[in-house]
């Protein structure tokens, strides 16, 4: 007879328990396939082995470590020679041209106390460019009294104005009239600057001379007894 009650009911387990230890590995060694074909067949559905669900995914592993660097690699050669290049010096004088003139007297002698004294006529090459003008030559002026004059440039019959006029002052103060009447030295000086904002073209580049504001006007004169000259360069700004 069949037994019966829970012992009945329990008996399958424990048969099924009893095939998977004998199925199952030693400790410590590896499942043969022999054992997998065991299992395998207490699970099997219509011929086939089922298969279980898959796992968690495992974590990315730490970073290696950095390898040894490699050995350098071999040196290249040498590129094709290049074309040769133009000198600064070469690059400057193509893009500027040196423009200058000078008007020279061997004695002008002038002693007009107001009024044009010379005048020079210069081509200007570009419109962007500066003017400098020079007047050298020898000055003087006497009076009793104190007195002033003014030599300055005009341009085209205009003072610059790019930035400001281009002059030059003597003042002589009161004193006795015994020693301003004899006193009358010429000493050669100079009138110099730069003038910006003139057109390109003819210039006509003069020298005058006239009042100074606020005070009387002397016995004035240029040019005596000596060269004078007035010079005048084209500047890139």
């Amino acid at each position: 007879t069949m037994p019966r009650g829970p012992a009945a009911a329990a008996a399958p387990l424990l048969l099924l328990l009893a095939l998977l230890l004998a199925a199952a590995p030693p400790h410590g060694g590896s499942e043969s396939p022999r054992g997998k074909q065991k299992i395998c067949s207490l699970f099997q559905y219509n011929g086939m082995c089922l298969q279980g669900p898959s796992g968690v995914p495992g974590r990315d592993g730490n970073p290696g470590a950095n390898g040894i660097p490699g050995t350098p690699g071999i040196p290249g050669r040498d590129g094709l020679k290049g074309e040769k290049g133009e000198c600064m010096r070469e690059s400057i004088e193509e893009s500027w041209t040196p423009n200058f003139k000078q008007c020279s007297w061997s004695a002008l002698n002038y002693g007009i106390d107001l009024g044009k004294i010379a005048e020079c006529t210069f081509t200007k090459m570009r419109s962007n460019s500066a003017l400098r003008v020079l007047f050298s030559g020898s000055l003087r002026l006497k009076c009793r009294s104190a007195c002033c004059q003014r030599w300055y440039f005009t341009f085209n019959g205009a003072e610059c104005a790019g930035p400001l006029p281009i002059e030059a002052i003597i003042y002589l103060d009161q004193g006795s009239p015994e020693l301003n009447s004899t006193i009358n030295i010429h000493r050669t000086s100079s009138v110099e600057g730069l003038c910006e904002g003139i057109n390109a073209g003819l210039v006509d580049i003069a020298i005058w001379v006239g009042t100074c504001s606020d005070y009387p006007r002397g016995d004035a004169s240029t040019g005596w007894n000596s060269v004078s000259r007035i010079i005048i360069e084209e500047l890139p700004k």
